[in-house]
């Protein structure tokens, strides 16, 4: 599964099978990659496809959920791999790049989140019938999407004191403290441009689906086999949200719907859309366990390679062991432009908002003791403890909360209307067959 296919590299595979076949006239034909869709100025093969809808059929059957068949799949991931394919070209031009220590270190991430070595986690990958080198290829498309995501969309979105404010003082303030929403989508896509006709049609659908759902139906197939969401093929899971999060009429709707329920189709600027909640929590503010902590970070770079970084984080770590000031040390040494003049000091900070890596050897470090050095995706880091606290900031986390919920709700709304922009205006021609012919 690559990243990017060039037409060069296209064209390679025929010429050889021409060669060969001159050459070797009694020999058996075999069926060669062919292009599914032209999307701007790159391709998605058969073989892309094939093995995405491998994979969702692997992740579907491990929910416990029956697999749909490839011909059900087929459409919504050829759908998601053009989406895909559209923001890696834009990721291209924008020179956004993914360094073999980045992506080293996203997969020791994800093996750790399993609780697996990579090692274990190659093996796991294995025994699903999956290339470790088809994941790493794919975890690197998902880092390039989400830079791109960044970029485009979420540096875009400002949120003002004042809408602050004015959201924790209102009612959805007040509910958006409350609790917690696990929940799943389906959309039924209008284009922005639709006809009356074609609205219609897609409120039929919308409420035959909804039909379905309260008849029993399970909505992961729904929503794999019907959605048009972005997170279609997860069973159209959204994750946890605030109420608050979401657009009228839904932030009321939910807080008084029971766990397993859906709502009826209600139409917004991008389509139909039906939510389920999946389960509930929370929302009462706790106590924040806190600490206090430095570090100095080292990073990997053209003139110094990852194993010198690592032999150099040792000899400022045995410097400090042998009694030289560990503040000094941090301006002189450490690349982290904001804690590296205030001798590595971060302050105060809740372990949640660190990479796992610092988080767990920041956990088990003792008060006033120097950890071993260790690695994060950011480069090779030695950290002391300072102190630990733990602190009531029920206001500072009234106000982040605040200001989580009204991002990702502008966020959310963003993201799906420049997806469909791209996708609208890029030039599109499938050749899958049996299906329709679109180009733009």
């Amino acid at each position: 599964m690559n990243v990017k296919t060039k037409l060069c590299d296209l064209l390679r595979p025929l010429m050889l099978g021409a060669m060969l076949l001159g050459t070797t006239a009694h020999a058996a034909v075999q069926e060669l990659d062919r292009v599914v869709a032209i999307v701007d100025n790159d391709v998605v093969m058969q073989s892309q496809l094939d093995q995405r809808v491998k994979e969702v059929q692997q992740t579907i059957a491990k929910r416990g959920g029956g697999v749909p068949p490839a011909s059900v799949l087929q459409q919504q991931v050829l759908e998601r791999l053009i989406v895909e394919n559209l923001q890696l070209q834009i990721g291209e031009r924008s020179g956004i790049r993914i360094t073999d220590e980045e992506l080293n270190g996203a997969i020791a991430t994800i093996a750790q989140r399993n609780n697996m070595s990579v090692e274990q986690f190659r093996g796991a990958l294995a025994r699903d019938g999956l290339s470790y080198n088809d994941a790493r290829e794919q975890v690197k498309r998902e880092m390039v999407i989400s830079r791109v995501r960044q970029r485009r969309v979420a540096e875009r979105i400002q949120v003002s004191e004042q809408e602050v404010k004015n959201f924790l003082a209102s009612d959805l303030g007040k509910i958006a403290l409350s609790e917690e929403l696990h929940l799943a989508n389906i959309q039924i896509q209008v284009p922005e441009s639709a006809s009356a006709e074609a609205i219609q049609a897609a409120a039929r659908k919308a409420q035959d689906i909804y039909t379905q759902l309260k008849q029993g139906a399970d909505f992961n197939q729904l929503a794999i086999a019907s959605s048009s969401s972005d997170n279609a093929l997860e069973g159209g899971d959204m994750g946890w949200r605030k109420p608050a999060q979401l657009p009228a009429p839904f932030d009321r709707m939910l807080s008084s719907m029971p766990v397993g329920d859906v709502t009826q189709p209600v139409r917004t600027p991008v389509g139909f859309i039906i939510l389920k909640v999946l389960d509930k929590r929370g929302g009462e503010t706790q106590t924040v366990d806190e600490v206090h902590v430095r570090h100095i970070l080292l990073k990997p770079s053209e003139i110094r390679s990852a194993a010198q970084t690592e032999e150099l984080a040792r000899k400022l770590y045995a410097r400090i062991q042998n009694g030289e000031d560990f503040a000094t040390l941090a301006k002189n040494f450490s690349e982290d432009p904001g804690s590296a003049l205030n001798g590595g000091d971060l302050n105060w900070v809740n372990p949640e908002s660190l990479v796992p890596e610092f988080r767990e050897t920041m956990a088990s470090t003792a008060v006033n003791t120097v950890s071993q050095p260790f690695q994060t995706q950011f480069g090779w880091h030695v950290l002391e403890v300072l102190g630990r606290r733990a602190t009531d900031n029920t206001e500072q986390a009234r106000d982040q909360q605040a200001l989580n919920v009204l991002r990702n709700r502008k966020y959310d709304e963003e993201l799906q209307t420049w997806l469909r922009q791209i996708r609208d205006e890029a030039y599109v021609e499938i050749k899958l067959p049996g299906a329709d012919q679109a180009a733009q």
